[in-house]
């Protein structure tokens, strides 16, 4: 069955107003476009969500899926998704996965039968070929879409956590415009060792949705929700649709 459509979303722990404290307030724009965009996938007409962010390695995670805040200082738990006899088949979600399951959380399913959920992680260090082959190849028995987590460069300024790169505005801007026009080719050709350098946590997510519009072909729009820096490293939150 088709892919239907897409969002991508970054993924900081500040993202959680319970995690961020007294400087939630400084997010909200970010936190808003998160949410316009998760509630436009759902209501996409798809049947299935497959969330997709970087780790340490490849995988497929099991249903359904738990996790924790608890590293980064509130032990809030998340889950996404159940059994009847409430058994947990992935624990300890890494941190793209855990803020993805967070933002479906906080879009109540409607409609009869619900939505499926499935989780990947993608190895950071991936291959573009790797990534693309990996996207090419997901899919599903229903109409599904994929939430792609993934954070821009992290080297905006003296104090972002990689310090100041003046490669870093350039390489995000070309990622603004290439979510903003679905222009899938475009992110296909982010440099691995480039984008290491700059600490992007998105490059392999992306590439692995470049993969799967182009896999799924037809036409597709993108609408770029937001493109900021705070804190010194790029966010971005993007719709992409079939026309």
């Amino acid at each position: 069955m088709p892919l239907v459509a897409a969002a991508v979303c970054p993924h900081p722990p500040l993202l959680v107003p319970e995690v961020a404290g007294a400087a939630a307030p400084e997010l909200d724009d970010l936190r808003a476009a998160c949410d316009a965009a998760v509630a436009r996938l759902l209501g996409s007409g798809a049947r299935s969500v497959l969330v997709v962010g970087a780790d340490d390695r490849s995988a497929d995670l099991d249903f359904p899926f738990r996790g924790s805040f608890a590293p980064w200082g509130v032990p809030l738990e998340v889950r996404l998704g159940g059994l009847p006899d409430d058994r947990v088949g992935s624990d300890r979600l890494p941190l793209s996965l855990l803020v993805g399951a967070w933002l479906l959380g906080r879009r109540p399913v409607t409609g009869a039968g619900g939505i499926s959920w499935r989780m990947k992680t993608v190895g950071v260090d991936e291959p573009a070929e790797t990534c693309a082959a990996r996207g090419a190849r997901l899919g599903s028995d229903q109409p599904w879409a994929l939430l792609v987590m993934g954070d821009g460069s992290a080297c905006r300024g003296e104090k972002a956590p990689g310090y100041a790169d003046p490669r870093a505005t350039a390489y995000d801007e070309r990622v603004a415009r290439a979510l903003a026009d679905a222009d899938g080719e475009t992110l296909l050709g982010l440099d691995p060792d480039l984008s290491a350098q700059l600490k992007v946590a998105g490059r392999a997510p992306w590439q692995v949705l470049a993969g799967a519009v182009r896999a799924a072909g037809g036409d597709w729009r993108g609408e770029l929700r937001y493109h900021a820096a705070p804190y010194g490293v790029s966010y971005f939150v993007a719709s992409w649709e079939r026309r």
